[in-house]
């Protein structure tokens, strides 16, 4: 095979698996920028090995480089976190229509069966990721390989070096963890829209008994300013009545001249802020799959996070 077509041979498969890639990735480092960097780091191992003998499964290769990658760059992902001002969430991911082949997948049905697009969808929300960053880096990779994108145990032992009994005790350790922490079934998307939706007129409206309404007791909002933008404060803010009061101020007011947009953010309904033209927060909710109460508000301020949702 002529030079050329052997490029042209490596691309279009990591073109191929690119999506792939990103999603395992980005479950893993809650960066789009580390994410990106990574997929990099994963092409050019991949575009040396190309020029080799043939590999007889690119799909592992790409995924076990990757994985690793990602692995290796969490410890500089933790560092910076140290030093970030308030509150740290994952950068919000547009998951609508003009965005990765991934991302849409899960919502608009490219992805195949239902249940399958509600993998997709909850590999990358808000509220499961926020879980991930609990787990260590070794937990971290079993689950989401394991649980989000079904790699079996001796499929990960491989990747990761180590020995099928040790991957399925991890994923025990990781699984048993996540699910004490996050509900076992989704929201319906057409409801978690039209609670999105009655939350905003709430808050724009400065309707506080009807945003009090719609809030569990024990709710808790996470607002990630980065010490650039407004924020809830240096800890989350527990409390239905707390949390009212605070999104109803002058700030978030219709008459403070703020637009509201809805589009999807990491694979649910979100409220995009507009004022003046210019993005200055997304609002995520986590709503409780009984009664649709919604339990988690998350709010990315930081102007640096918000980039491409622009």
């Amino acid at each position: 095979m002529e030079p050329d077509a052997d490029a042209g041979s490596a691309t279009a498969v990591f073109t191929d698996h690119r999506e792939l890639l990103f999603g395992i990735v980005y479950a893993m480092l809650g960066t789009v920028a580390d994410t990106e960097d990574v997929l990099q780091e994963t092409w050019l191992s991949w575009e040396a090995r190309s020029h080799g003998a043939p590999i007889a499964h690119p799909r592992a290769y790409l995924v076990r480089v990757a994985i690793n990658a990602a692995i290796a760059r969490q410890a500089a992902v933790r560092r910076r976190r140290e030093t970030y001002i308030g509150p740290w969430l994952p950068e919000p991911l547009p998951t609508g229509p003009g965005s990765t082949a991934y991302d849409r997948a899960a919502l608009d049905g490219s992805a195949g069966d239902g249940a399958e697009r509600a993998v997709l969808a909850e590999s990358v929300s808000m509220a499961l990721m926020v879980v991930l960053e609990s787990l260590t880096p070794a937990e971290r990779a079993v689950f989401v390989l394991a649980d989000v994108f079904g790699y079996g145990h001796n499929e990960i032992a491989a990747m990761l070096d180590r020995t099928p009994a040790s991957v399925r005790q991890t994923a025990h350790r990781a699984r048993a963890h996540v699910q004490s922490r996050r509900p076992k079934h989704r929201v319906d998307p057409a409801l978690h829209r039209q609670v999105t939706e009655r939350f905003m007129d709430a808050v724009a409206g400065g309707d506080l008994a009807s945003l009090i309404g719609l809030m569990a007791p024990e709710v808790v909002l996470t607002c990630d300013g980065g010490g650039l933008a407004p924020a809830a404060g240096p800890r989350p803010l527990h409390g239905a009545e707390r949390i009212a009061r605070l999104l109803t101020g002058r700030t978030y007011r219709r008459s403070a001249g703020l637009a509201v947009e809805f589009r999807p953010v990491n694979g649910s309904p979100s409220a995009l802020m507009i004022r003046d033209g210019h993005l200055v927060g997304v609002l995520m909710l986590d709503l409780c799959p009984e009664d649709g109460a919604v339990t988690g508000v998350y709010a990315v301020t930081n102007p640096e996070k918000l980039t491409r949702l622009r």
